[in-house]
């Protein structure tokens, strides 16, 4: 794919797009908690919470207090105030998305709000990038957050019931991520290197009939699978174009199911391969079962692993696949199976 025909398209092959401007991501913020810190990023994250409930009285609040103050690090980096951004794209796993109307509320921004479940942080800033490119907004802020405590309580069990997690069970990340998405006239507010999102490919709801709710590494890999497919056939590309290809929260029992399915299409993505679940807790000392998992897993994975990467030029372009089980108490319940999904987001660092 030549440089012209990626500034001469917009729709590319079935579900990508390529943006003719592409947006500037001007500035990311990650705020985890203590778990989150203990593990191999934790030098990297803007801010640490040593108390999960972050003075608050529930998880829910303590949510949403990860996302304002996501929010407001993401705005101070960027030398912005609230007023400054035109929309807020954002969503989290909580039901009717109240960590995220409730933590950003007082920021008076016109807010779209979305739901993904873990691949939330794809979908929101495909949705940003999109805005910004065709000149509807010169500014968005795409943020999302999940909570262990929150998640376990809303779909699996209390932790005061103190259950046996089986070993294909995932961690919800304590964490919120949010980053600044800018159009061309912002870019002396980026630091150097400019980073820019160059095109998206928007997932589809993939369904191979898992019902396990404890693996969810199974349930979301055959979404990841297809996106990253379509991601290649769209662009004419093959894996080697991208020096990272990286899925959100697969975990150790995804990720293999997801090397198989490309393989089984003659793509070979093992030494390009990561996934945001693996990287971020130690898999040796953090008894984290399958890895990391929900919203925050991906986005804080991004906000500073990832853009640090970039920024320090170990990597020019990457393939960012946030993943996403589409479950809830109501669906699992009545016994019904978990779809998955995945939004790809190709990533640059701009010379």
């Amino acid at each position: 794919m030549s440089e012209n025909e990626s500034n001469q398209s917009r729709m590319v092959g079935k579900q990508s797009i390529l943006f003719k401007n592409p947006p500037y991501i001007i500035s990311g913020a990650s705020i985890a908690g203590k778990k989150e810190s203990e593990g191999p990023l934790g030098a990297l994250f803007d801010v640490i919470q040593e108390d999960p409930l972050v003075g608050k009285d529930s998880w829910e609040e303590a949510e949403s207090e990860f996302m304002r103050q996501a929010a407001g690090k993401a705005l101070q980096k960027a030398g912005l105030k609230s007023k400054d951004i035109r929309y807020l794209v954002g969503g989290d796993l909580l039901g009717q998305l109240i960590a995220t109307s409730f933590g950003i509320a007082e920021l008076d921004i016109p807010m779209i709000g979305i739901y993904g479940a873990c691949s939330t942080m794809g979908e929101a800033m495909s949705i940003g990038a999109i805005l910004v490119d065709g000149g509807f907004a010169d500014k968005v802020l795409a943020i999302t957050s999940s909570h262990f405590a929150g998640a376990e309580k809303q779909f699996r069990f209390p932790l005061d019931y103190g259950n046996q997690r089986p070993y294909s069970a995932s961690w919800t990340v304590t964490g919120s991520g949010a980053v600044i998405i800018a159009d061309q006239s912002n870019k002396k507010e980026a630091s150097s290197p400019d980073i820019v999102i160059k095109g998206v490919t928007i997932g589809k709801i993939v369904d191979y009939g898992i019902k396990d709710s404890m693996n969810m590494g199974a349930a979301m890999a055959p979404a990841a699978f297809e996106t990253i497919k379509q991601n290649f056939e769209d662009l004419g590309v093959e894996p080697s174009y991208y020096d990272r290809i990286i899925t959100g929260d697969l975990g150790y029992v995804g990720k293999n199911i997801l090397i198989e399915l490309l393989k089984e299409k003659n793509y070979d993505i093992g030494s390009l391969y990561m996934d945001c679940g693996i990287e971020i807790f130690d898999k040796e000392n953090q008894d984290t079962h399958a890895g990391g998992s929900g919203c925050g897993c991906s986005a804080i994975t991004f906000t500073s692993y990832i853009l640090n990467q970039l920024k320090e030029g170990k990597w020019k372009r990457i393939l960012f696949i946030p993943t996403g089980a589409l479950l809830s108490q109501v669906s699992f319940n009545e016994g019904n199976t978990v779809p998955g999904i995945a939004h790809a987001v190709i990533v640059e660092r701009k010379e």
